[in-house]
């Protein structure tokens, strides 16, 4: 049973097939076409068997391995990796195709090569998941055939293979080796010059060439007959918070991917820079109730936690309640914190709307109000306007990119912090601005 669920007739033997029939057709008509017809049939199953031979001869004649990494990164592309070895003793043709994951909607995904004897190839390919979750790999599937071309010899591995998309790991990665390096620079990150002091006191040491003078502690001095100075770090183990507003609002589709899931990846990023600021980071999701809440600290497993927590987040994009979210900030975090307040706004009213609960929040923390650019109304004002029609349409989205506008001078005009961005520049501009507010000392 298994060798006829392994063979597949390939196009060649069907097109030889027809030409037979025609022969012994036409026949009836010219009688010397069925000795012909009836010599090329023997041919035909002669070099039928001996495809199946060759083919079906060696039990495993194809070692394959598909290979990716235990989950994938959203957003960004996740590199595939499959390697196969023939152990034919003669070249072959093969036909590969992956089963990949139904959500990336790709029905010709295929590679065609030739494998010469004991050869190992290789196949790299990338995907670029838009959506967190469980993604399925069905088969891998490999088809062999022969130079005579007639029948395929199926072979699957990798079968069923669940990988997770966990938030985008990769840019943590990233920005994480890039702020080790101090090449911060090169992905956008604003060098910020540190205004005035935000220090606390660590200890008495003795002074040396360089040492400011002004940190001379005269007492200490006085008793050890040697210029002793106060030594100062800068101040640590500061809280900030991701609040990230899963409503309605952040539905919006951009490259495939809703502002949530930009969101949530600038989360994860800005967390981890946090953390290795020395700064605790903590996580609240919402949307008509509070969904999820970690508290801030900067132990070695927390950015462990963070990632999960994100990966786990399912919204039905409700409306957000505000009020829900100020009740619950005023209850678990009593410390003055950074908050970071992930959401959208389109229309001045919207904020309105919203505006008590922040002015509220920002009288106990430092709120920074994160919202996003409709980049389609910018391109559409960007575009010349070529009729009437397209006259009228430039206008009324400047009439909505200034609303954008009065949003960010409303929400500064009562003293709450803001960062109007594209969902693509999201990341680096969460990065600057908790790097200009720490360089502030705002925090």
């Amino acid at each position: 049973m298994n060798f006829f669920k392994a063979l597949y007739f390939r196009a060649r033997f069907f097109q030889a097939g027809g030409i037979l029939i025609a022969l012994f057709l036409l026949g009836f008509f010219f009688p010397f076409l069925i000795s012909i017809g009836t010599l090329l049939f023997y041919v035909l199953i002669m070099l039928l068997l001996v495809d199946i031979i060759f083919l079906f001869s060696l039990r495993n004649a194809i070692v394959a391995d598909r290979t990716s990494a235990e989950r994938l990164s959203n957003g960004d592309d996740n590199p595939i990796s499959i390697t196969i070895e023939s152990l034919y003793r003669l070249p072959v043709h093969l036909t590969v195709i992956d089963e990949i994951p139904h959500q990336f909607q790709k029905r010709d995904f295929h590679f065609e090569m030739e494998a010469k004897p004991r050869e190992l190839k290789m196949i790299r390919y990338n995907l670029r998941p838009v959506k967190r979750g469980e993604y399925s790999f069905g088969a891998l599937n490999i088809y062999v055939s022969t130079f005579i071309g007639l029948i395929d010899r199926r072979v699957r591995f990798s079968e069923n293979v669940v990988v997770p998309v966990y938030p985008s790991y990769i840019q943590m990665r990233k920005y994480e080796l890039l702020a080790i390096s101090n090449k911060l620079t090169e992905a956008g990150i604003k060098k910020i010059r540190r205004i005035g002091h935000n220090l606390e006191f660590e200890l008495i040491k003795e002074y040396v060439p360089g040492d400011d003078f002004r940190t001379i502690n005269w007492k200490a001095t006085a008793r050890r007959s040697s210029i002793m100075v106060n030594h100062y770090q800068d101040e640590r183990s500061q809280q900030m918070y991701c609040l990230i507003d899963k409503g309605r609002v952040m539905q919006m589709p951009f490259n495939g991917m809703s502002l949530l899931d930009y969101a949530i990846n600038a989360c994860l990023v800005i967390s981890n820079i946090a953390i290795k600021k020395s700064d605790r980071a903590g996580l609240i999701t919402f949307q008509e109730k509070i969904n999820a809440t970690l508290a801030a600290s900067k132990r070695n497993h927390q950015m462990a936690q963070i990632m999960e927590v994100l990966y786990n987040q399912k919204t039905a994009y409700r409306e957000s309640d505000f009020s829900v979210l100020y009740s619950h900030v005023r209850r678990k975090i009593t410390q003055r914190s950074l908050l970071l307040l992930f959401t959208n706004f389109e229309t001045i009213y919207g904020m309105q709307r919203q505006l008590p609960y922040l002015k509220s929040l920002s009288r106990q923390h430092l709120v920074v109000v994160i919202f996003f650019e409709n980049t389609e109304m910018t391109k559409l004002i960007q575009k010349p306007a070529a009729d009437l029609k397209e006259i009228y349409y430039k206008a009324v989205a400047e009439k909505f990119s200034n609303e954008k506008k009065l949003i960010v001078k409303e929400l500064h005009k009562n003293g709450i912090q803001t960062l109007l961005t594209s969902p693509e520049h999201l990341t680096v501009s969460t990065i600057n601005k908790y790097l200009e507010l720490k360089a502030r000392g705002m925090i």
